[in-house]
């Protein structure tokens, strides 16, 4: 009997992961904005009702999408981190950065599900906020080495209240920066906030291919983007 659930847990998890496959499939062909569970049942061969014993509709699928997308550039990044794990930390911002972009390039449709236009009538759950924060720890982790914010003392406060009245990000903070950091929170995450802005910036700007055509090298644009940043935070 354990076997047989087993099989069927097993069973399951195929379909679903198949079902997940074909819609980023057609995400990557026509856009977040046109999936459908109708689609993706015709091009599986099945009924649109069969899905949903799978998924409760479009919008549970596309979290999930958003989800898995998280979860594996976060993976990436954290890799990243931990293979220049010893070198100097704005060598360190640069191997995260030349990921992060790497990963987006790749496979420009799920990075577009997590940095790009609002899909219509589709809001994402409070949850994936936290999915966002385990793709920003790693940039939290390197820029805790900075000891100066120069011209950011607006940006500094406001997060420094953030931190103060949301306990959530007031955790998130003192785990990323881990014992003895050389930054005060308001600083790690102020640049923690404008490495993302440049990130997404380049990133996507390159992702949607506005960079065809102009003779630029995405690739060194980003890197004098995270030396002006760590230029800015004083990482050596």
């Amino acid at each position: 009997m354990v076997e047989v659930v087993e099989r069927r847990k097993r069973y399951r998890e195929q379909v679903r992961d198949e079902i997940k496959q074909v819609a980023l499939g057609q995400i990557a062909r026509d856009g977040a904005a046109a999936l459908t569970l109708t689609g993706v049942a015709k091009e599986i061969g099945v009924s649109g009702p069969a899905l949903y014993k799978y998924f409760a509709g479009r919008d549970d699928l596309l979290t999930e999408l958003i989800i898995d997308s998280y979860a594996s550039l976060a993976d990436a990044l954290s890799a990243a981190a931990s293979t220049s794990a010893g070198s100097p930390a704005r060598a360190r911002l640069h191997a995260v950065a030349r990921t992060y972009r790497d990963w987006a390039v790749a496979q420009p449709h799920r990075y577009l599900l997590l940095a790009g236009t609002p899909v219509p009538r589709y809001e994402a759950p409070a949850d994936t906020v936290d999915k966002a924060r385990a793709v920003l720890a790693p940039l939290l982790e390197i820029l805790a080495a900075g000891d100066s914010w120069p011209r950011a003392d607006a940006l500094r406060a406001e997060l420094a209240a953030w931190i103060a009245d949301v306990p959530a990000v007031a955790d998130w903070v003192r785990d990323g920066l881990g014992p003895a950091p050389t930054a005060t929170p308001d600083v790690a995450l102020a640049g923690v906030v404008t490495a993302w802005v440049r990130l997404h910036g380049v990133v996507s700007i390159e992702a949607v291919g506005l960079f065809n055509g102009m003779g630029l090298q995405p690739a060194t644009v980003l890197a004098q983007e995270m030396d002006a940043l760590a230029d800015a935070v004083g990482l050596d």
